[in-house]
C-alpha cells in the first residue's frame, strides 16, 4: 500500500479531535506527501524521511516528525510493515521564546469596548478560545465554570475537562476569535496570551503549580512550569526589596 492511500484511510479512524486531525492532515500534505506519498509503506527508509523533513524550520520539522511517527506506528500496528523507519529519528530541539502577556493590573484598566467583558473572562478563567466559544450559561453554576467541551468537539486533551472558580461575568462568545484578537492587537498580545495572564495570576496568588496545571487543563505540569518560571522586571525589584528587609532584620 502506498503512503498517500494509507494516510487518507487513517485520518478518520484516529481517536483525536477534529482540529488535531486537520493539523495532522495539513502537515502531511505540505511536508511529506510530495516526496513520500507515492512510495510503498515498506519501501520508505529512515533516510527518505530525514531527507523530507530536514529542510523544514525546527517547529515545522518537529510537528511533521510527530505526524510521521503516528502514521508508521499505525502501519506497524496493522502489520503493514515490520518496523517504523522514523522510530529512531531524534526530534529537533525547540527553543520556545517567552511570549508577551498583559498582567491583570494592566488588563483591568483597559477598555476594550464591546469585548471588555469577554477578554477579562478569558484572562480570569484561563480558557482556550475554543472552550470559551462552546461555553453556555448552563455550564456556569455553584460559583464555578464547568469546562467539558470545545467548539471543535472534545477538549484538547482529557485534562481539559475541568472546573475553575467563577471570577467574573460571562457573555457568550462567537465561533471565531477575530474580533477579540483585533481588540488585543494594539497591545501586542494575542488571545492565547490571556491564558498566560491567568497562569501568572495563579502564580502571584501562590497557587501551587500542580493545582494551576489542573485549572489550566494542561496534561503535563511542565507546560505550566514554563509559565511559572517567567520573571517580570517588577519581580526582580520585589526580590531585591525582600532581601533588603531580610538583611535589616
Amino acid at each position: 500500500m502506498v503512503l498517500d492511500v494509507f494516510a487518507c484511510s487513517l485520518w478518520p479512524s484516529l481517536d483525536i479531535t477534529a482540529k488535531t486531525r486537520t493539523n495532522y492532515r495539513g502537515a502531511y500534505e505540505r511536508n511529506l506527501s510530495k516526496l513520500l506519498g507515492s512510495k510503498n509503506l515498506d519501501g520508505i527508509s529512515k533516510n527518505d524521511v530525514i531527507t523530507a523533513i530536514d529542510p523544514l524550520p525546527p517547529q515545522t520539522k518537529y510537528q511533521t516528525l510527530m505526524v510521521a511517527r503516528v502514521l508508521f506506528r499505525e502501519a506497524v500496528d496493522r502489520e503493514l510493515i515490520e518496523s517504523s523507519p522514523v522510530a529512531s529519528i531524534k526530534a529537533p530541539r525547540l527553543s520556545v521564546e517567552q511570549g508577551k502577556f498583559l498582567t491583570w493590573d494592566e488588563l483591568k484598566v483597559v477598555n476594550f469596548g464591546k469585548q471588555t467583558t469577554r477578554i477579562r473572562f478569558l484572562a480570569l478563567h484561563g480558557l482556550r478560545y475554543g472552550e470559551a466559544a462552546a461555553l453556555t450559561e448552563s455550564d456556569i453554576y455553584d460559583d464555578r465554570v464547568h469546562i467539558t467541551k470545545s467548539i471543535h468537539g472534545r477538549t484538547k486533551s482529557p485534562a481539559g475537562v475541568r472546573t475553575v472558580p467563577l471570577m467574573s461575568r460571562f457573555e457568550p462568545y462567537v465561533q471565531y476569535q477575530n474580533t477579540i484578537a483585533k481588540a488585543l492587537k494594539p497591545y501586542g498580545v494575542t488571545v492565547h496570551s490571556l491564558r498566560k495572564t491567568y497562569a501568572y495570576m495563579l502564580k502571584s496568588a501562590d497557587v501551587h503549580v500542580t493545582t494551576a496545571s489542573k485549572l489550566m487543563g494542561h496534561s503535563n505540569p511542565m507546560v505550566t512550569m514554563k509559565i511559572y518560571t517567567a520573571v517580570l522586571d517588577n519581580e526582580i525589584e520585589k526580590s531585591g526589596a525582600s532581601l533588603a528587609r531580610l538583611m535589616a532584620s
